[in-house]
């Protein structure tokens, strides 16, 4: 047995010895630019022979291969090079040079004036709806999220997203590329609306706060993309409960994971709230409202996928005020809106082309009834009725050039059909935009990149057009830096409300120029920004209606010859490595803006626009105690206020400023915790969110503005609904386990 064993030992090391003796060393250097690179997989194809680079880019290894065969040099950021070898009895030496590759995650991206949140590949990416929900003062809404960044700044008397200097209404925002025309929810003077969406319907948003790109339009300050969510991971069931509203739903997945369907419904009422809380707001009717949804989504055998989304809300409130006017003890409003938003759309590849198709409708209603109480009785009511039906239809066909350089066109209609009723104006306004646009992706190298596009509209109502071009250049500057300058030209028609009589208008316009340095690494991203915008063609109104006893007129558009501008600085840093557990962003922005625009006499500050604002957002969770706590904290300098009345000057009405001044700064502290007593648990059938928010800790007395009495002579402060508001709740979720996520976006 020993012998036999000696032997096989033998001719093994035999064996061993000839194959050593037999192998061929292969050995070289890879190069791009006459510098080695390291990390190069250098491989005999179709042989498990090869070894990787070192760091100055050489590489040896040996083969008992003989023959001609193919020596493959490969690396993530080159093109691929073959080069055919005969292997002898001798050492072969073979060297390499690679070419740069331009590859979708290593080029430099666009993003002057943008906030990316759905590419978590993109350096930009900043929010997703994890973000959202766990942003302290919030409530869940994306528009308030976005509060937080710079370029944002929170008006908190009326809805929209107000940019840089715009207006609530010059920010548009779409869904799958469709146009929302009924984002926000109906509400009375003075309140804002809410968000009508909920956020877990999307997947990420691309926020831009100027230089946007030519596919979108009708924004002279901003557009916010939303991309809703494809097929789900898997069918579940929610559950939602506090004293505000009771909400559930579900989504239900083939087992082939093919299609998908699901619905929701929802109730709110703030009623029990005001029995707790010391309300600013004397609500005669509590804010109630019910919502309910439904979606379906297919995915086709070609790979393309159908994706539907529906929804209708109605909602009611009444507001009872002192009046300021002497004849009359209190001033009194009641809403009662409805709207309902339906979307479809699909998208598909073609080999190298994407097509995508959207359609949307919307219908809104919003009936405001005002009146009058002195000595305990009340009024008549006096309404100002508005329904307004939207049809939007885009396409764009989309063609990939090379992994990051692309050309895309399409056009896009959409046609507005509103009435208004209020004493004797009777209002049928009909619009329809129709747009064509074409831009391209142009990647030069890893370092260098350009974004080219152009857009042109007509109006039927204006019966005007116009052509929008768009510019952007991006440049990376180290590893970690890159650079953006971007150029565009906007367009948007005046508002449908100011147009109640025959007025020659025009489009209004704005011209934008943005200058970014970005740096972004794993776990942080700094970034800085500097703007100027210019506008033309802005409305310029005059009041045509009154409401007795309340604060507001009605005014129509005269003409086109507003103008202004809007420049200044932004800075955001957002790091979650430093600390562990801890997510936090820091932003501010400085804003110098000046506008003659609607009743304005000259040009002056606008009184939605704050020179500085400063936010702090910090998130802490700690896996062994199942507990997450977030903090939010915002600061604005205080905005100036105006009360604008008119004059007759040589039988011409003048509008002039009869009171004036700067409100107080505006700052709040928010916390929010959230429990999760599920987590952990093996086979645990439920997952269970609990939640407690806190708004405005300290209970600063924030003002938003004020209204004045016809004479001026009376005024009275524009307040937030409640000064500190506590919100507690309960979310269940069947058949999806959402422990991990929790944990990874600290929840």
């Amino acid at each position: 047995m020993k012998t036999q064993v000696k032997k096989i030992f033998i001719l093994t090391a035999f064996l061993s010895f000839i194959l050593h003796f037999s192998q061929v060393k292969i050995s070289g250097k890879v190069s791009f630019k006459n510098k080695g690179i390291k990390e190069v997989n250098v491989t005999l194809k179709d042989t498990y022979d090869g070894a990787t680079t070192d760091a100055e880019g050489n590489f040896s290894f040996e083969t008992s291969e003989k023959g001609d065969h193919m020596l493959s040099f490969t690396h993530p950021k080159y093109i691929e090079v073959n080069k055919n070898i005969t292997i002898g009895d001798q050492n072969v030496v073979m060297n390499a040079d690679l070419k740069e590759q331009i590859n979708e995650i290593d080029a430099v991206v666009v993003s002057a004036g943008s906030i990316e949140a759905s590419d978590k590949k993109r350096a930009t990416a900043l929010l997703t709806p994890i973000d959202i929900y766990t942003t302290a003062g919030a409530d869940g809404q994306i528009s308030s999220a976005l509060n937080y960044l710079p370029g944002v700044q929170k008006v908190g008397e009326s809805e929209g997203l107000f940019i840089r200097g715009g207006t609530g209404t010059e920010s548009k925002i779409f869904m799958d590329g469709s146009l929302i025309n009924n984002y926000f929810s109906n509400s009375v003077p003075g309140i804002a609306g809410r968000d009508q969406f909920n956020t877990s319907l999307f997947k990420g948003n691309v926020f831009s706060s100027g230089g946007y790109s030519a596919l979108y339009g009708q924004a002279l300050s901003g557009a916010l993309m939303l991309e809703s969510v494809d097929l789900p991971d898997q069918s579940s069931y929610d559950f939602g409960i506090s004293p505000i509203f009771l909400n559930a739903g579900f989504q239900k997945l083939d087992d082939k994971k093919t299609y998908s369907y699901g619905a929701s419904a929802g109730y709110s009422l703030l009623s029990l709230m005001q029995k707790v809380f010391d309300f600013n707001t004397d609500f005669i009717d509590a804010p109630q409202g019910f919502n309910g949804d439904a979606n379906f989504r297919i995915k086709t055998k070609s790979g393309g996928l159908f994706k539907y989304y529906g929804m209708y809300n109605t909602n009611k409130m009444g507001v009872k005020t002192e009046s300021l006017e002497p004849e009359y003890d209190f001033a009194l409003v009641r809403l009662k809106g409805k709207n309902t938003y339906h979307n479809l759309s699909f998208k598909q590849k073609f080999g190298k082309y994407l097509l995508n198709v959207g359609t949307s409708y919307s219908f809104n209603r919003s009936d405001l009834n005002f009146s009058t109480e002195t000595n305990n009785l009340e009024s008549e009511k006096t309404q100002i009725l508005n329904d307004g039906n939207y049809i939007n239809l885009k396409a764009v066909l989309e063609r990939k050039i090379n992994k990051i350089s692309a050309l895309r066109g399409g056009f896009e209609l959409n046609n507005a059909s509103e009435q208004l009723n209020f004493q004797e104006i009777q209002k049928n306004y009909q619009d329809l935009i129709s747009a064509a646009f074409v831009e391209t992706d142009l990647g030069f190298s890893n370092q260098l990149s350009a974004k080219i596009g152009v857009r042109g509209e007509y109006s039927s109502f204006l019966g005007k057009a116009n052509v929008a071009p768009r510019f952007a250049i991006a440049y990376r500057l180290a590893k970690d830096w890159t650079t953006s300058l971007a150029y565009g030209l906007f367009y948007q028609n005046p508002e449908s409300k100011y147009i109640n009589s025959p007025s020659n208008l025009d489009f209004q316009q704005s011209q934008h120029y943005i200058f970014q340095i970005q740096r972004a690494s794993e776990g942080r991203s700094l970034r800085l920004e500097a703007f100027y915008k210019k506008y033309d063609e802005l409305v310029k109104v005059q009041n045509i209606g009154e409401i007795n006893g309340q604060y507001q007129t009605v005014q129509t558009a005269v003409n086109n010859n507003g103008y202004g501008f809007a420049k200044g600085l932004e800075l955001f840093w957002r790091d979650k490595k430093t600390f562990k557990n801890i997510d936090y962003w820091v932003s501010y922005s400085y804003l110098d803006s000046k506008r003659d625009f609607m009743n304005y006499p000259m040009s002056l500050k606008p009184n939605f626009a704050s020179e500085h604002t400063v936010s702090v957002v910090a998130k802490r969770f700690f896996p062994e105690l199942k507990f997450g706590t977030n903090l939010s904290y915002s600061y604005s300098k205080g905005r100036p206020y105006y009360d604008i009345a008119t004059k007759s000057v040589n039988g011409e009405d003048v509008n002039f400023i009869r009171n004036e001044g700067r409100l107080k700064d505006y700052s709040a502290l928010n916390f929010s915790f959230n429990y999760l007593p599920n987590l952990g648990k093996k086979d645990a059938k439920a997952f269970t969110v609990l939640v407690l928010s806190v708004s405005n800790v300290l209970g600063s007395k924030n003002i938003y503005g004020y209204n004045f009495s016809r004479n001026g002579n009376q005024s009275s402060a524009v307040v937030p609904p409640v000064n500190t508001f506590v919100f507690v709740g309960a979310f269940i979720s069947f058949g999806v386990d959402r422990t991990q996520d929790a944990i990874n976006n600290n929840l």
